[in-house]
């Protein structure tokens, strides 16, 4: 259930990312974008690993 909530995120957040590439107008909108990816991910990586334990 965790995984899948995660994967959804990071793919909104992808999509953000492109969407903010492709309208250049909205830079920010690529910058949030690749954050929260990167965030997303992270916190996605220790959750994985701590219920490996």
């Amino acid at each position: 259930m965790l995984v899948g909530l995660l994967v959804v995120a990071l793919v909104i957040w992808l999509v953000l990312a492109v969407l903010g590439i492709v309208i250049h107008g909205l830079f920010w909108l690529a910058i949030i974008g690749v954050v929260l990816f990167v965030a997303t991910a992270v916190y996605g990586g220790v959750k994985r690993s701590a219920l490996r334990r």
